[in-house]
């Protein structure tokens, strides 16, 4: 089986990238090519739309939404089961932006329509008890993109996982003043419907193996200086983040939590009753 596998270039999918390093899946006849995907779970749809990836490691709520609407993929299993924390970026000099309910009827950067940092957005407008119709978005393409558009006075906010942007932070390139949490498992593992029907075995087999690596990266008394070096970030963070971060290493379904994410993406306007109709069936 040879298949392209888009995901992050960030420390949640070092099991993936350890394990094709090491030979991991060749051992199961499972060749993969993985992408990095800078652009985020956006890019991501689009690759299995445009079908230049087979596999994707992206955002619960975005890829549920995609298939709901049309998207023609399926979720495998969810890969990392504890919630995501986004951190909430405003620009450094603007000093008038002091906490977060100041952003209600500020400009949030968005990677892409549909992506983490968009629906989240939602999220935390719908926390704030704001007027989720007047929320107002930017697309810059990633989170370069994002600290362009703060510098630039281009958008006043801009949601992304705090750990990933901790570094630019510490070089003053915007400023974290808070953070919101997904209500829900973070990431999952979805392949393009065809591709779920070709290799049903073997995608179970590659599940196997990226979940087994996950628990010795968990386990490793190493890992945190691996991420440090691998991803640039600093021994502390990881170490603090690492604690805070569960993969699926047993490959548990998580119905209840999918409800979840449904009955938000509904609050939310950002799917039809008529698209959340036998979700499951669509979703799996």
């Amino acid at each position: 089986m040879k298949l392209k596998i888009g995901g992050v270039p960030e420390h949640f999918n070092l099991p993936w990238r350890l394990a094709m390093q090491e030979g991991d899946f060749l051992k199961e006849n499972i060749a993969l090519h993985w992408e990095d995907m800078g652009g985020g779970t956006g890019q991501m749809i689009k690759g299995l739309q445009n079908k230049t990836i087979d596999v994707a490691v992206l955002l619960t709520e975005g890829i549920s939404r995609a298939i709901l609407q049309g998207l023609d993929a399926k979720i495998l299993q969810v890969y990392v089961k504890s919630p995501l924390h986004w951190g909430i970026h405003v620009p450094f000099d603007d000093k008038s932006i002091q906490q977060t309910d100041e952003l209600e009827g500020k400009t949030f950067a968005i990677s892409r329509e549909g992506s983490g940092s968009h629906l989240m957005s939602y999220v935390l407008a719908d926390q704030k008890g704001w007027n989720i119709d007047k929320l107002r978005f930017n697309s810059v393409g990633d989170v370069y993109g994002g600290l362009w558009a703060l510098a630039h006075n281009e958008a006043q906010a801009f949601l992304w996982e705090k750990y990933t942007t901790h570094p630019y932070t510490e070089q003053k390139k915007c400023r974290y003043i808070d953070e919101v949490v997904t209500p829900w498992p973070c990431f999952v593992v979805a392949v393009r419907s065809e591709i779920a029907e070709q290799y049903e075995e073997e995608l179970q087999t590659m599940l196997d193996v990226v979940n087994k690596k996950a628990r010795s990266v968990k386990e490793n008394e190493n890992t945190p200086e691996v991420l440090a070096w691998r991803y640039g970030l600093k021994l502390d963070d990881v170490t603090k983040w690492l604690s805070e971060t569960e993969w699926n290493y047993d490959g548990e379904k998580f119905d209840e939590d999918f409800d979840n994410v449904i009955k938000y993406l509904l609050k939310l306007k950002l799917i039809s009753a008529q698209e959340a109709e036998n979700y499951k069936t669509k979703l799996f």
